[in-house]
C-alpha cells in the first residue's frame, strides 16, 4: 500500500503517539530484564527503515550532484551558484553558533546540574569515538582514498568532493560527456522513484525508535531533571526557527508557507528519526514539485547536508558550553569565539548520522580541557534534543535551495498542487 504525502505524515505522527504510550506502559509495569529486550528488539525496526534509506544515499547524492553540476552548462555557472550557496551556508552557520552561544550563556543550564543522572557508558562509548581527533586529521579524512569506500561507508562529505570534481569535469569536457550524464540523470530518477517505495515503511520505523527511548527511560523523570537544559535548548531551537523563517519571507514571501506545508513530510520523518539523512531522498523530490529548478536542486541540497546543519550547529555550541559550566571551567569571549571557529569546521558531513553531534562535542571538549566524560550528563536527553536539530537541519537546507533558486531566477510555480487529505 502506498500513501500519499499528508497520509504518510498522518500515520508518522500517529506512530509516534501509539510508541509513546506503549513505552510508557512498557517502563512503568515490566521489569529492567524485559524492557531491555523489549527495547532491543523494537530497535530492529528503526535500524531496518534506516538501512533502507541509506542504501539509496551514496548513489543519489552522487547522480544528482554530477548531473546538477553538469546541467550548468559552464564553469562560471557553477562558481556562481556555488558562490551564492556557500555565502548563505557560512552565514547560517554562524548565526546558528552564535545564537546557541547566547542562550546557553543567558540561561546558564549547566550551573548547578546533578551529576548524578551521568549515563557513564554512553559517554565512554562516545568518547571511545573520538580517540586519535586532531584538526589535521579531519581535513585528510574529507578527501576520499577511493570512492568506493567512501560510498560503502556512507561518507557525504567525501562523495560530495569526488562529485564536484567529476562533475566540473563533465562540465570542461561538454558534448563528448552528454551521453553519461543523460545516464546519470536517468539512474537518479531510478533512484528517486525508490524513495517512494523506502518511505511507506517510516511509520514502522518511527514506532520503533520512539517506543525503546521511552520504554528505555521513561517520561517524568527525564523531564524533571533536565527541564531547565530543554528549555534553553527550545529557545535557541524557536530563535533560530523564527530567524530562518523571517529571512524566507523576505526572500519568497508567500511562497514561503507553500514550502513550509511541502516539506511537512520529511520534517516529520526527520524529527522521528533524528537523521537529516532519511529525508534527503523525498527533500529532493519536494524542492522539485515546489518549483526549485532541479539542476540547482541536485547542486545545493547534497552541498547543504555537508555545510549547512544548521541545528546541529546551534546545539554543539550550546552542549559544549553547557558541559564546561557544570565543571566550573571558565571560557572567556575569546575562548568561545575559538570553540565557534573549531566547531565551524568539525561539524561538516555529520548530517547523515543519528547523534553525530555528540561526538563532535566530546573531541571539542577535549580541545578546550572541558571533561570529556560530561558528555554523559546529555545523553539521556539527547535524543529528544536530536529531534529538534535534524528537523531544523532539513528546513535550513530546503530554505537554502529555494533562495538560490530564487536569487538564479529558476524558481518557477509549482509542479503539482499540494496533495490533499
Amino acid at each position: 500500500m502506498r500513501f500519499n504525502g499528508n497520509r504518510l505524515t498522518l500515520y508518522i505522527f500517529l506512530s509516534m503517539v501509539v510508541g509513546i504510550l506503549i513505552g510508557y506502559l512498557v517502563h512503568t509495569n515490566a521489569s529492567p530484564e524485559f524492557i531491555a529486550s523489549f527495547s532491543t528488539n523494537l530497535k530492529i525496526l528503526a535500524n531496518v527503515f534506516l538501512r533502507l534509506v541509506q542504501m539509496i544515499i551514496a548513489p543519489l547524492v552522487f547522480s544528482t550532484l554530477v548531473v546538477g553540476i553538469a546541467k550548468l552548462g559552464d564553469l562560471k555557472a557553477v562558481g556562481r551558484v556555488g558562490g551564492k550557496a556557500m555565502l548563505w551556508f557560512i552565514t547560517a552557520s554562524l548565526l546558528s553558533l552564535l545564537i546557541g552561544l547566547f542562550w546557553v550563556n543567558l540561561m546558564k543550564p549547566g550551573m548547578g546540574f546533578e551529576k548524578g543522572t551521568m549515563d557513564m557508558q554512553g559517554a565512554q562509548d562516545v568518547i571511545s569515538k573520538t580517540k586519535g581527533f586532531s584538526v589535521v586529521d579531519f581535513i585528510s579524512h574529507v578527501f576520499p582514498r577511493s570512492i568506493f569506500e567512501a560510498m560503502a561507508t556512507n561518507e557525504i562529505l567525501q562523495i560530495v568532493v569526488f562529485s564536484i570534481f567529476f562533475g566540473v569535469a563533465a562540465a570542461a569536457i561538454g558534448k563528448p560527456a552528454e551521453p553519461l550524464i543523460k545516464a546519470l540523470d536517468t539512474f537518479a530518477h531510478i533512484i528517486l522513484k525508490m524513495v517512494g517505495y523506502v518511505m511507506n515503511f517510516a511509520p514502522l520505523g518511527v514506532f520503533g525508535a520512539i517506543t525503546a527511548v521511552v520504554a528505555t527511560r521513561g517520561i517524568a523523570s527525564i523531564a524533571v531533571l533536565y527541564l531547565k537544559y530543554f528549555g534553553a535548548f527550545l529557545l535557541g531551537i524557536l530563535s533560530l526557527w523564527l530567524l530562518l523563517l523571517v529571512v524566507g519571507y523576505l526572500i519568497l514571501g508567500n511562497r514561503l508557507w507553500d514550502l513550509i506545508k511541502r516539506i511537512l513530510n520529511p520534517l516529520a520523518i526527520a524529527f522521528s528519526t533524528t537523521s537529516s539523512e532519511a529525508v534527503f531522498p523525498k527533500l529532493v523530490q519536494e524542492l522539485e514539485r515546489f518549483g526549485c529548478n532541479n539542476k540547482i536542486v541536485s547542486f545545493i541540497l547534497p552541498l547543504g547536508y555537508s555545510f549547512n546543519l544548521d541545528g546541529s550547529m546551534m546545539y554543539m555550541t550550546f552542549a559544549s558550553i553547557f558541559i564546561a559550566q557544570v565543571y566550573n571551567v571558565p571560557l572567556g569571549l575569546g575562548e568561545q569565539l575559538t570553540m565557534l571557529l573549531v566547531l565551524m569546521l568539525t561539524s561538516k558531513g555529520i548530517a547523515g548520522v543519528p547523534r553525530a553531534s555528540l561526538v563532535v562535542v566530546t573531541a571539542t571538549c577535549a580541545m578546550f580541557n572541558i571533561p570529556p566524560e560530561g558528555i554523559a550528563l546529555i545523553l539521556p536527553i539527547d535524543h529528544f534534543c536530536d529531534m529538534f536539530r535534524s528537523m531544523t537541519n532539513v528546513i535550513g537546507n530546503a530554505l537554502a535551495t529555494a533562495a538560490v533558486s530564487k536569487w538564479e531566477n529558476e524558481l518557477t510555480e509549482p509542479l503539482e498542487p499540494i496533495p490533499a487529505g
